[in-house]
């Protein structure tokens, strides 16, 4: 296990000796969207009954800045060692491509939770925000953030330059967390584009986070569980078999 903690303390290190980028960034910018959307929409918008606009967008931001830095932490630290070299120093020692994955997920993990966690204490201050079912919010904070780590996992290794990894997230991530509902009920828009959200499972992730809340959710949040956890499942098992393979590592 000691090569395991050695690389998972260096990735928690390396996100944590540029807090101030890597931390309090994310929640400033959360706090950001907090205040013009919850200013401009607070009087305009009642999502459930007897919830306010601003407490509804709270748990939305605090998930997307969970997945957004969990997908980062992984994502930036691969390709930053692929580009300076310094990803043989991680190949060369005799490291399984389970510890690898582990150290690398766990981390970002605990990025996003960091974030998440950060984004909460700063936005609740704005809203009635009260905890129905605060094992559910857990349980999708966890999944959600070990997903989109291991997505970035995944990014990380294909990607070969900065232009590639940016593109993955900015067509793929951003889009995918933005039109998951996090600043709005999937129920509030037409019939075809809640059919279309119904295949973004960003949207599960939001709105079963949201449900440890406020005990309301769009879908039933066993079903949202499910799928996420699926999902995780299946991109778990691709990541694992890039590393075994040495997929764009080991050239």
């Amino acid at each position: 296990m000691i090569g395991f903690q050695t690389l998972f303390y260096k990735e928690i290190l390396r996100f944590w000796k540029v807090a101030t980028q890597t931390i309090t960034a994310p929640i400033m910018t959360a706090m950001l969207y907090l205040l013009i959307f919850g200013h401009v929409l607070e009087d305009h918008v009642q999502v459930y009954p007897g919830v306010g606009y601003t407490s509804f967008l709270i748990p939305g931001l605090v998930m997307m800045s969970v997945l957004q830095n969990s997908f980062a932490n992984t994502s930036s630290s691969l390709i930053q060692s692929k580009i300076t070299g310094n990803l043989v120093f991680i190949l060369l020692p005799p490291l399984s491509h389970w510890e690898i994955f582990s150290a690398y997920v766990l981390a970002a993990v605990a990025r996003g939770l960091a974030v998440g966690t950060g984004v909460f204490v700063v936005t609740a201050w704005f809203g009635h925000v009260s905890f129905v079912a605060p094992l559910w919010s857990l349980m999708f904070a966890l999944l959600g953030a070990g997903m989109l780590a291991t997505m970035g996992l995944i990014a990380g290794i294909w990607a070969e330059k900065f232009d590639q990894l940016a593109a993955f997230q900015n067509f793929l991530i951003m889009p995918a967390t933005f039109l998951a509902g996090v600043f709005y009920s999937i129920h509030s828009l037409p019939p075809f584009w809640q059919t279309v959200s119904h295949f973004n499972p960003f949207f599960y992730m939001i709105d079963g986070f949201r449900y440890g809340f406020f005990g309301k959710s769009d879908i039933d949040p066993a079903t949202s569980l499910t799928i996420v956890a699926v999902f995780f499942a299946l991109l778990a098992g691709l990541a694992v078999q890039m590393l075994k393979r040495g997929y764009k590592l080991r050239h």
